[in-house]
């Protein structure tokens, strides 16, 4: 976040008084529609599953061929994986779209430590990546180093989203006009589609209609939002960058789009719709922090200072924010009903605010902390854990914690202005980044308990930032 002068426009989110309504889904209330499920009983309309994620014991062996594939555990699951998406898309392009779909007319594994093969689109050599080339209708991936890193640290699954993705643009190369697809179309906008393509593609999986495969809605999609996580852009990218793909949360935000809807609704993504939603932007000018403030005494003034004027509109009792406090049950920060006070542990949370390590990330390595923006979601929800106690809403269930997460998505739009306290470029990064860790506390109530689906609570805070508090009480009752 970054701090600076000049008054905020008094604008209060809505009263959270309705998050005592009746009518959610029970724990095992999915019914298949996303739009009429809500909590933590289901994600996108499907039951909260808990097995392994991959291949099936009894999946067959492909009949696709790959050019110098090495017969490796990753180009196993490569080739099951474009298997398994051209039998998708067979279905969904006549379904959806009124045409026949064509497999594509190659595909390539390599090494990108070894080898020099080449494509229309130019060697493979030092290429560590996975791409879909328009020029001779090939997909290739990098069997030697991308692959088996993605698969050593987030799961199969991981292989099979990056796939999925590349597979994506050739099903935008075969839909041209129909995906609102010309050669002007941005990068960003292209790469957010196939997102949600893909994300189209895991909903089919999930739905157990995959002859190769399997995923849980919980552990086994949880894999695959930190792989996409990882390979987001490096924060203060600008959209308008000609190789940008997105934050990773617009990149969420695409894949949960297309699991949640459908490839019609991918299709319907344009240039004016997708920039409009964006959250990839340069780094103010002047941030000399680039997006990270020091999480001090100082930092926390302004934070309460920040969720007292965006929660006042709930007309109770605002918590304290003391560092030791009088309660600490959910350390690094704790609401303490009894006192109605936000305890800290200051010195912890500092560690959590410093910057993300890219590098050390990328290896597989410890990034250090999770970035400022991590730690002022930490405080700011159990901070809206107190509100919703004053409004008489439950704290201490699957429910209260993605609201609380949705809550903190409000309060982080609020803070997107001039102002005391504001958002930065690859702020909302670190709170996914957050979200998807077993100890978050942005998303648990308030004995520190959160949903078992990652997918949810990326989702609950996205909700909060783009729709409003409103939704929070409606969707997460």
């Amino acid at each position: 976040m970054t701090s600076g002068g000049g008054r905020r426009a008094l604008v209060a989110l809505l009263a959270v008084a309705a998050v005592a309504v009746s009518g959610c889904n029970s724990k095992d209330g999915a019914t298949g529609d996303p739009s009429k499920d809500t909590g933590a009983g289901a994600v996108a309309g499907l039951p909260v599953t808990h097995f392994e994620s991959g291949l099936k014991p009894d999946a067959p062996t492909p009949g696709i061929e790959v050019k110098n594939a090495a017969g490796s555990e990753d180009d196993k699951l490569a080739t099951a994986a474009i298997d398994d998406i051209q039998t998708y898309w067979g279905e969904r392009l006549p379904a959806d779209f009124g045409q026949q779909f064509e497999p594509v007319k190659s595909l390539l594994s390599y090494d990108s430590q070894t080898d020099t093969e080449k494509t229309g689109c130019g060697s493979v050599k030092k290429l560590v990546n996975a791409f879909y080339c328009s020029v001779d209708d090939s997909v290739a991936w990098d069997r030697g180093v991308l692959l088996p890193m993605l698969r050593q640290r987030f799961g199969p699954m991981s292989v099979v989203v990056v796939l999925a993705h590349e597979f994506g643009h050739a099903v935008q190369y075969r839909l041209g006009d129909k995906a609102n697809m010309t050669k002007s179309t941005p990068t960003v906008v292209k790469e957010q589609q196939a997102d949600c393509f893909a994300g189209g593609y895991f909903r089919w999986v999930a739905e157990d209609k995959s002859k190769y495969y399997r995923v849980s809605t919980s552990e086994g999609l949880n894999q695959v939002m930190a792989a996409m996580f990882l390979i987001r852009d490096q924060a203060g990218t600008s959209g308008a960058d000609r190789g940008a793909h997105g934050t990773a949360f617009d990149r969420t935000f695409a894949f949960q789009t297309g699991f949640e809807k459908g490839p019609k609704e991918c299709a319907a993504m344009n240039t004016e719709n997708v920039k409009a939603r964006l959250t990839e932007r340069p780094f103010d000018a002047g941030d000399k922090g680039k997006g990270d403030a020091k999480f001090n005494a100082q930092a926390v003034d302004l934070l309460k200072k920040s969720l007292d004027e965006a929660f006042k509109g709930a007309g109770v009792a605002a918590p304290e924010i003391a560092d030791g406090g009088s309660c600490q049950t959910t350390p690094p920060a704790s609401y303490c009903p009894g006192d109605n006070t936000v305890a800290i542990d200051l010195a912890k949370l500092s560690q959590l605010a410093q910057p993300i390590d890219r590098e050390a990330e990328m290896k597989g390595d410890d990034p250090g902390g999770m970035g400022d923006f991590a730690a002022f979601s930490e405080v700011a929800s159990r901070y809206a854990l107190g509100i919703q106690k004053g409004v008489g809403a439950s704290i201490d269930n699957a429910n209260a914690g993605l609201r609380t997460a949705c809550l903190v998505g409000a309060w982080a739009a609020f803070t997107n202005r001039p102002g005391d306290l504001r958002l930065s470029a690859g702020d909302l990064d670190e709170a996914i980044a957050d979200l998807l860790q077993p100890e978050s506390l942005i998303s648990a109530d308030v004995n520190g308990k959160r949903p078992d689906s990652g997918f949810d609570r990326v989702e609950s805070l996205r909700r909060g930032y783009l729709e409003g508090s409103s939704v929070c009480s409606k969707q997460y009752a």
